[in-house]
């Protein structure tokens, strides 16, 4: 599905070269929404991303995974340009320890390498925290696949996938 036009450096792709891309389309699209897919190659920061992509990095929100306890996890979406607030989202979240799991892990419970993960396609249902600064504009998300971006509105990401909108970062 499509209703908008890429950035400058990003072209509409069809083609799905990864397993995680198409369950992250087919996620989309079963969810109904509106989106543009692109593919920019592989890139080395969140800033190489953005440019590729041709946004500002805050309009680049990234899908962070986060551990709340054994075999617990949830997804935080945060704009590019800012980063977790851990005494927010504690607070939150109603628990006293929050920490990253490393790469390894994050693909065990996403389906997603880092650097290519996102909320829709996930290989188990996790929750989802969206930070505030993000909604009510479009912005970019992961695709699931490296140099691959969805572009969407965020108040559409946030129906779809049930998630809470919340003040949980500062800046980056």
């Amino acid at each position: 599905m499509s209703d908008a036009t890429p950035g400058p450096t990003a072209a509409p792709d069809t083609e799905l070269r990864t397993e995680g891309e198409r369950r992250t389309v087919a996620a989309l699209d079963a969810a109904g929404l509106a989106y543009v897919r692109t593919r920019h190659g592989r890139v080395g920061s969140l800033a190489e991303a953005a440019a590729a992509r041709g946004i500002d990095p805050a309009d680049l929100v990234k899908t962070i995974v986060v551990r709340r306890g054994d075999d617990d996890f949830l997804l935080v979406l945060l704009p590019g340009d800012r980063t977790i607030s851990w005494p927010r989202l504690r607070a939150l979240l109603g628990v006293s320890r929050l920490s990253m799991p490393d790469a390894v892990v994050a693909q065990q419970v996403t389906g997603f390498e880092r650097g290519t993960i996102t909320p829709f396609g996930t290989t188990r249902t996790w929750p989802v925290v969206v930070d505030r600064r993000a909604t009510g504009r479009r912005v970019s998300i992961g695709g699931g696949g490296h140099g691959v971006g969805i572009e969407l509105a965020t108040d559409d990401l946030v129906r779809a996938l049930g998630a809470t909108v919340a003040d949980v970062s500062e800046d980056g």
